[in-house]
C-alpha cells in the first residue's frame, strides 16, 4: 500500500479509480469520482488518498484528510455527500489494517455510502439520503407526486405559472457555464446560511474554491453543473451540484428572496428533475437532513450513515472526546421534530440579533 497526495494520482490511477468505481454496483454518486478528491487535494493540504495493491495489480483507492495525533476525516468532510473507499469488489481488508497503513487513529465520517462493509460496523448513526427518480421520464415523475403530493404540486405549478405572467417567461437552464451566475448563486446561500443562524460554507475559503474549480470540471462521472431558473432573463433560483451519466448530486441550491412569494426554489427543484430526465440523468440524490421541500419532492430514500472507524491510540480517544457527545446530543434533537423545530427558530432569532 502507498499513500500518495491527490495531486500524484497518475493518469492510470485514475482509471483504475473509475474501473473499480464501475464494478462496485453503487449508485454513480460524482462525489466518488477522483475529480471530486482532486479538487479538494488542491486546496486541503491534509489530503492523502491511499493506494492499495495486492498481485492482482491496483485493488482500491482510500481518500482522506488527516489531521492532529492521527485523527482523519472523509475527503471533503462537511460537504462531502457521499463517501468511502473505493475497493475491488470482494476485497478483503479490514478496517484496522487500512488505518494503521495510513497513520491513523481514526477517521470520521458523516455521509458515508450503502454497502462499505468495511466501515459500516462503525457507524453511530443511520440516515436517510433523499432521492427523485426519474429513471422512467418526469411524466411518470409527475404523476407519482400527483399522488404522493398533490397539493405541493397544484400549488408549486400555479406559483410557476404566476412567476412566468408577472416577471417573465419561466426557464430553465440545466448546465449554465457563466461563472457570473455561480457568484450569484454564492452570495444568496451565504445569506440564507446567515438569515438561518448557520455557519457560512463559503466564507471558508476552500469549499468556495472547490465549487469554482468543479464547476469546470468535465468528466463522465463527475460534471460540475450549475443549473439556474430564469423569469425572463433575471435569474431567480440557482443549484450546483454535481452530475455522473445517471445521478445528479444536488448541493447547494437558492434563491432571489424578493421573489420568494413564488416559490422559486421548488420550481427549480421541478425544472431540474425534468431536464435532467430528458439528459438521460435517473435520479436526483437531495442528500441527507429532513427539509419539507425534500420530503414533498421525493420519491425514496437511500441509507447513508455518520460514525469514526477507530485504531486503539491516543488520537482515537480524542477524537471520541472531541465528537461523540456533540454527536448524540445533535442526534437527540434530530429525532425529537418539536425540539428540533424550536432550536431551528432559535438559530433565525439569534441571527436576527447578529444582525441588528
Amino acid at each position: 500500500m502507498r499513500v500518495i497526495r491527490p495531486g500524484e494520482l497518475g493518469t492510470g490511477d485514475i482509471e483504475a479509480w473509475r474501473e473499480l468505481r464501475a464494478k462496485s454496483g453503487a449508485p454513480a454518486n460524482p462525489f466518488m469520482e477522483p475529480e471530486f478528491t482532486l479538487a479538494v487535494g488542491r486546496l486541503r493540504p491534509p489530503a492523502r488518498i491511499a493506494v492499495v495493491e495486492d498481485d492482482g495489480g491496483t485493488a482500491g483507492f482510500f481518500p482522506y484528510e488527516k489531521g492532529t495525533f492521527g485523527n482523519g476525516r472523509a475527503i471533503g468532510f462537511g460537504v462531502s455527500d457521499s463517501q468511502g473507499a473505493v475497493l475491488r469488489p470482494g476485497l478483503e481488508l479490514p478496517a484496522r489494517t487500512l488505518l494503521r497503513a495510513c497513520g491513523l487513529s481514526s477517521w470520521a465520517f458523516d455521509n458515508l455510502e450503502a454497502g462499505q462493509g468495511i466501515f459500516e460496523g462503525a457507524a453511530a448513526a443511520r440516515y436517510p439520503a433523499y432521492v427523485i427518480d426519474v429513471g422512467e421520464g418526469y411524466a411518470s415523475y409527475e404523476a407519482v407526486l400527483r399522488e404522493r403530493s398533490p397539493k405541493f404540486l397544484r400549488t408549486t405549478l400555479a406559483k410557476e405559472r404566476r412567476l412566468g405572467r408577472q416577471v417573465g417567461d419561466v426557464r430553465l437552464v440545466l448546465d449554465e457555464r457563466d461563472p457570473a451566475r455561480l457568484r450569484t448563486l454564492m452570495e444568496w446561500k451565504s445569506a440564507q446560511y446567515r438569515r438561518t443562524g448557520r455557519r457560512d460554507r463559503f466564507a471558508q475559503g476552500w469549499i468556495a474554491g472547490v465549487v469554482e474549480q468543479l464547476l469546470y470540471t468535465r468528466a463522465p462521472g463527475c460534471t460540475g453543473t450549475l443549473s439556474v431558473l430564469y423569469a425572463g432573463e433575471r435569474p431567480v433560483a440557482a443549484h450546483f451540484g454535481l452530475r455522473s451519466r445517471t445521478v445528479l448530486a444536488c448541493w447547494f441550491p437558492s434563491y432571489d428572496t424578493e421573489l420568494a412569494k413564488y416559490s422559486p426554489g421548488l420550481v427549480l427543484h421541478l425544472r431540474m428533475a425534468q431536464a435532467a430526465a430528458d439528459a438521460g440523468i435517473g435520479m436526483l440524490d437531495m442528500g441527507r437532513g429532513a427539509a419539507e421541500y425534500k420530503d414533498a419532492l421525493k420519491t425514496g430514500e437511500l441509507p447513508v450513515y455518520e460514525g469514526a472507524a477507530t485504531h486503539p491510540g491516543v488520537g482515537a480517544t480524542l477524537h471520541w472526546l472531541g465528537r461523540e457527545p456533540a454527536r448524540r446530543a445533535h442526534g437527540f434533537v434530530r429525532g425529537r421534530p418539536r425540539l428540533a423545530a424550536l432550536a431551528q427558530r432559535n438559530l433565525e432569532r439569534a441571527a436576527r440579533l447578529r444582525g441588528k
